[in-house]
């Protein structure tokens, strides 16, 4: 299935100077992290490698390029980056099955948003054939448009997909609010010029300006988003 950007809306969130949610998907709705590092473990062991555990930190939250680049160079495997996008891919469409265990909260907050006619996009790192998949478990209805790494010239760090995002939605960028889970995602979202929540997976986020850091989803509402565009003001 293939999704693109739809023609712009004008609706904004109404009562609140918050236009839009977008949201990551792996490690902040989905608890999918651990199953990238997994998939990576098995590929490279499959080439006679052994990957370092402190290398997760590396790779989290980043664009298959650059993760998948990052181990082939600090492992020497005789591998191009092409063949081994294929490998991750397909490894991990093996392992998440036909459902996935949604991170705590996250079901509710998706609710909540649709129940208010929030708009909100899903903005990933993750290929377009990974996010159809995991769409199945969060639910394609909750979201008015879905972005891949795939689908923007530049992905995260860079802060294209939260732009290409805002656009598809006909918002600013600066009334948009982010839920991230990873540094990289983070910095993506700050260069976008959007209010960011984290709720760091693996590694720790420290609050910053703009930047609010939070423990669960749970601790995320609608109220919650709001608050910090007014804090804006």
């Amino acid at each position: 299935m293939t999704r693109t950007v739809p023609a712009p809306v004008t609706r904004t969130a109404q009562g609140s100077a918050l236009q839009a949610v977008l949201l990551d998907m792996d490690g902040t709705l989905v608890d999918t992290e651990g199953f990238w590092w997994d998939v990576e473990v098995e590929v490279f062991a499959r080439l006679g490698h052994t990957l370092d555990d402190s290398w997760r930190h590396v790779v989290v939250g980043g664009p298959m390029s650059r993760s998948a680049g990052f181990l082939i160079e600090a492992t020497g495997a005789d591998i191009t980056l092409a063949e081994l996008t294929v490998l991750l891919n397909e490894g991990f469409e093996h392992r998440i099955g036909r459902t996935l265990p949604l991170m705590p909260g996250a079901t509710r907050l998706l609710a909540e948003l649709a129940a208010h006619e929030i708009p909100t996009a899903l903005v990933s790192a993750s290929h377009r054939r990974i996010i159809d998949r995991v769409l199945t478990s969060l639910g394609p209805q909750h979201f008015a448009l879905t972005v891949a790494g795939d689908e923007v010239p530049r992905t995260k760090p860079h802060p294209d997909p939260y732009l290409f995002a805002a656009a598809g939605l006909g918002v600013d960028p600066a009334r948009c609010a982010v839920v991230e889970d990873t540094a990289t995602g983070v910095a993506a979202a700050e260069a976008a010029g959007c209010q960011v929540v984290a709720v760091p997976s693996v590694a720790p986020i420290s609050p910053a300006h703009r930047r609010t850091v939070v423990g669960s989803l749970e601790e995320v509402d609608l109220a919650f988003l709001r608050g910090l565009m007014t804090e804006m003001r």
